[in-house]
């Protein structure tokens, strides 16, 4: 999987650029806010139809513009693959792949497989469980396409049955038949959501462990456990058990919308006792671990994308970071860096060819 140029218009601070890449590594140098993370947020944006810094879409778009063109050439299995994403302020997105409109963009999602590693992953530690929960659901819907259709419907349905307790409170009235309905397919959904998590994580979790050792040269025990209702009994049961609660509260309290991961360092939350570089370090073993998974389901190297991941890091573990992508497993990485000359250094211990672009 390569991408081989990027064409941007008017995509935030960018009113025309285009970008020629290097088969293996590509540097984007320069002072802060000059836009190093936003040329890697447009990569990103080629390959899941969004910006991972930014949710809110009409805000990628130029200040001083109406619409943005965001255009990539990949080679992806020795063919040529064109995809364009644009957006047109008061209209919706539209994601092209070869001149043809996907009508889901779901379809999109794992067509280039790619793996970012930035500083705003460090919400994946300090956010509520939403946060983790998107993670798995983004590395196990990039090869699973039944998986993000049962998750959109287990949303779908939970929406509607929120609705309906709001309804019932507000009404003062109750309707048992109703909520069985709803009850019946969440049990379905969530059934299967809670089956892939699981047999993801068992999957994941040696990789991952693996990956930290790597990086932090076995100094210390870390962690990664799978927090979930559904170990409790089956969703239907559950949700029958709590219904007086999700009257009261007027939402659903139990189901798989609930899941976490446990992140640990020697045994405790690593949120509290881990140190900025062990943070940090484990972030990175998390995404070189989605890589290596997504790898192995895709049979594509996918594009890493390294954002700003030099700062806060000791020598010892950039130069394991380097040893670990210095190998033939990874294809193309794209890096950021507000100091050419580190890039440079860090870049040439590197045997590979690379671009540097300084912006």
């Amino acid at each position: 999987m390569n991408l081989n140029s990027v064409s941007l218009v008017n995509y935030k601070n960018f009113e025309s650029q285009v970008f020629d890449f290097d088969a293996k590594i590509n540097c984007f140098v320069g002072a802060n806010g000059i836009g190093k993370t936003n040329a890697l947020d447009a990569i990103y944006h080629l390959a899941f139809g969004k910006s991972y810094f930014n949710p809110i879409a009409v805000q990628n778009i130029n200040h001083n513009a109406e619409f943005f063109v965001v255009d990539g050439n990949f080679t992806k299995n020795e063919r040529s693959e064109k995809i364009i994403v644009s957006l047109k302020r008061g209209q919706k997105k539209v994601i092209k792949r070869n001149g043809k409109a996907y009508e889901k963009f779901s379809e999109h999602i794992g067509f280039i497989p790619l793996v970012i590693i930035s500083p705003a992953d460090r919400d994946l530690i300090i956010e509520g469980s939403d946060t983790r929960r998107k993670f798995i659901d983004s590395v196990i819907s990039q090869s699973d396409k039944s998986y993000l259709t049962e998750l959109i419907s287990y949303n779908k349905v939970l929406a509607q049955r929120n609705a309906l307790l709001k309804y019932f409170a507000l009404n003062n009235t109750f309707n048992a038949d109703t909520l069985a309905i709803y009850n019946e397919q969440l049990h379905t959904f969530g059934s299967e959501i809670f089956k892939k998590r699981d047999a993801f994580l068992q999957t994941f979790i040696p990789i991952f462990k693996a990956r930290y050792e790597a990086i932090s040269q076995s100094k210390e025990v870390i962690d990664l456990k799978y927090k979930s209702d559904l170990f409790n009994g089956n969703l239907n049961e559950l949700l029958d058990t709590n219904l007086n609660k999700d009257k009261a509260l007027q939402y659903t309290s139990v189901g798989t919308h609930k899941d976490d991961m446990i992140f640990l360092i020697d045994g405790f939350p690593i949120k509290k006792f881990g140190s900025q570089g062990q943070q940090k370090s484990f972030l990175i073993a998390l995404k070189l671990a989605q890589f290596d998974f997504t790898k192995q389901q895709s049979g594509v190297s996918p594009i890493l994308l390294l954002d700003d991941i030099f700062d806060k890091l000791d020598e010892n573990r950039v130069a394991q970071i380097i040893s670990l992508v210095d190998d033939d497993h990874f294809g193309q990485i794209f890096i950021s860096d507000t100091h050419a000359d580190r890039t440079e250094t860090i870049v040439k211990q590197i045997h590979q060819s690379y671009k540097l672009f300084k912006l």
